[in-house]
């Protein structure tokens, strides 16, 4: 019989959050799967293989990005992200609206100097259970999308690890790890009506205890050769990137770990990207 427990594993010393995270390559996974976790995990650590995918994120991986969206995209709000520690690690808090947010996000930056190794959580399904999706993570991202996130109920229990393993990553430095509050993609038509945000950003940034950066995006769409043909005719819709100073929590981070403090934190994550995008339909109106 199991005996249920009131005690949130966050506040488990970090050594045992470790070994949850270690999780990730367990028997629980499928081969392929599990073989994708560990050669990510292995270009994480100090080493040629680190060097190769930071150097690939840097040239390849930013500058298509750059080639795609430059002639229709708008940035605003960089300098107050102030200078980045290349020895320090970053969250940078996003909405949701297309499967390219991030990718057009962190190419700005990359592109513009930022030495960081990337990353981004995303969902296992495709992008860790088929040969296509490890090529198209390795090719196109440098293994930027890591950990995986799992929607299928009989791996879900996973999805702690892969929190902890996010939160461990950032505490070692030289991340810039890319989270979307939201939780999920927003398919609404108002680009300005946000999803509910998700605790589970918040045990990251609780445990990891780094600066969190606000950005909103605007205008990326999910069809990918029309949204390139649209940069290159000059007719695609605006791309609009705010970005904003770092989130102030105040006390928030020193409370001890709860889910409602989980909560708190992603709410207050989640409430920057929302007057970014009330600055963002300001710009957007002018625009016109």
């Amino acid at each position: 019989m199991t005996v249920a427990t009131t005690r949130d594993p966050s506040s488990a010393p970090s050594t045992a959050r470790e070994s949850r995270a270690d999780a990730l390559v367990g028997k629980d996974l499928p081969t392929i799967t599990r073989a994708h976790v560990r050669l990510v995990r292995k270009s994480l650590e100090p080493g040629l293989l680190d060097q190769a995918l930071r150097l690939g994120q840097r040239t390849f991986g930013c500058n298509w990005i750059e080639i795609c969206t430059r002639n229709i995209r708008q940035v605003h709000g960089r300098e107050r992200l102030g200078a980045l520690d290349a020895n320090k690690s970053y969250v940078i808090v996003s909405n949701h609206r297309s499967f390219f947010d991030m990718y057009v996000i962190t190419a700005y930056l990359v592109k513009r100097g930022l030495p960081h190794r990337i990353l981004f959580p995303v969902r296992a399904n495709f992008f860790y259970d088929r040969p296509l999706g490890i090529f198209v993570n390795g090719v196109m991202s440098f293994f930027a999308m890591y950990p995986p996130v799992f929607r299928e109920r009989k791996l879900a229990h996973l999805n702690l690890a892969s929190l902890d393993e996010t939160s461990r990553l950032l505490r070692q430095g030289g991340m810039f790890v890319g989270l979307h509050p939201e939780g999920k993609r927003n398919t609404s038509d108002d680009p300005y009506a946000l999803l509910p945000a998700q605790s589970g950003v918040g045990r990251i940034i609780h445990q990891a205890h780094v600066e969190v950066l606000p950005v909103f995006i605007n205008g990326l769409g999910n069809d990918l050769p029309r949204q390139v043909a649209g940069n290159f005719n000059r007719k695609g819709n605006t791309i609009n990137v705010v970005f904003g100073a770092p989130v102030d929590f105040g006390k928030l981070l020193d409370n001890a770990p709860s889910p409602r403090v989980f909560k708190q934190i992603a709410d207050r994550t989640l409430e920057a990207v929302r007057v970014l995008g009330e600055e963002e339909r300001a710009l957007r109106a002018a625009q016109r």
